[in-house]
C-alpha cells in the first residue's frame, strides 16, 4: 500500500470517527432517555412489588393478631390499623374491609359495617362478584331499614348476577314483612324452579313456601 493510500484510509477513519462523535453529541440524548427509561421502569417495578408485599404482610399480621386477642374491640384496631397500613393497595385494604366490617357487625356496630361495606361495593377496581357480595352483607346488616335493603338486594338480583338467587330470597321476605304474601310467594317459587338453586337454599324456600301456605305442586 502506497503512503498516498494509507493517508486517505487515515483520513476516512478519522472522518468516520467524527461523523460517530457528533451522532453521538446529536442523538445522545436518545440512548440516555432509554437507559433512564429502563432502570426506571425495573425500579417502578420493584418498588411496586415491594409495596404489594408489605401490604400483604400488614393484611396478614393484621388478621393474626385479630384472631389472638379475644376481645372484640381490640380485634377492630388489629383489623383498622392493619387496613391503614395496606394503603393504597386495594386488595390487601379489601380483603381486611370484609373482616373489619364482619367484626363491626358482630359487636353490634352496624353503622361502621355498612360503611366499610358501602366503600368496597364502590370500589370499581374489584370484580363484580366481590362488589356484589359487599352489596348483600351490607343489605343483610340489622337495622338496615326496609327501603335500603330492597334496594341492595334489587341492584344484585339482575339476571347472571352470582348472588341474583340470594337476593330475591331475601326479597322475598322483605315481601313477608311487608305483609305481601301474594309477592312473596311468586318470588320464591321462580326460586324454586331455577336451575341454579343449591340444595340448602331448595331446603329453605320450600320452608318459606309451606309457611306461607303455597302449593309444593307447583313447584
Amino acid at each position: 500500500m502506497s503512503n498516498t493510500d494509507s493517508f486517505i484510509d487515515e483520513v476516512t477513519e478519522e472522518v468516520r470517527q467524527e461523523q460517530l462523535w457528533t451522532m453521538v453529541r446529536r442523538y445522545g440524548w436518545v440512548a440516555g432517555v432509554v437507559v433512564l427509561g429502563i432502570v426506571g421502569g425495573a425500579t417502578w417495578n420493584e418498588i411496586s412489588k415491594s409495596r404489594s408485599a408489605a401490604a400483604a404482610q400488614a393484611a396478614g399480621d393484621g388478621i393474626i393478631a385479630a384472631l389472638e386477642s379475644d376481645d372484640s374491640a381490640a380485634r377492630l384496631d388489629a383489623l383498622a390499623s392493619a387496613r391503614a397500613a395496606a394503603g393504597t393497595d386495594t386488595g390487601a385494604a379489601n380483603v381486611l374491609g370484609f373482616y373489619e366490617a364482619t367484626e363491626a357487625a358482630e359487636s353490634g356496630d352496624t353503622a361502621r359495617a355498612q360503611d366499610l361495606y358501602t366503600a368496597i361495593a364502590a370500589d370499581g377496581s374489584l370484580a363484580q362478584v366481590y362488589r356484589d357480595l359487599a352489596t348483600l352483607k351490607g343489605a343483610m346488616l340489622p337495622g338496615v331499614d326496609a327501603d335500603t335493603a330492597r334496594s341492595g338486594f334489587e341492584s344484585i338480583a339482575a339476571p347472571g348476577a352470582a348472588f341474583r338467587l340470594l337476593a330475591e330470597e331475601q326479597l322475598a321476605t322483605l315481601d313477608i314483612a311487608a305483609g305481601d304474601t301474594d309477592a312473596a310467594l311468586t318470588r320464591l317459587q321462580d326460586i324454586i324452579v331455577d336451575s341454579e338453586i343449591t340444595p340448602g337454599q331448595r331446603a329453605r324456600v320450600l320452608q318459606l313456601i309451606e309457611a306461607l301456605g303455597g302449593s309444593l305442586e307447583t313447584t
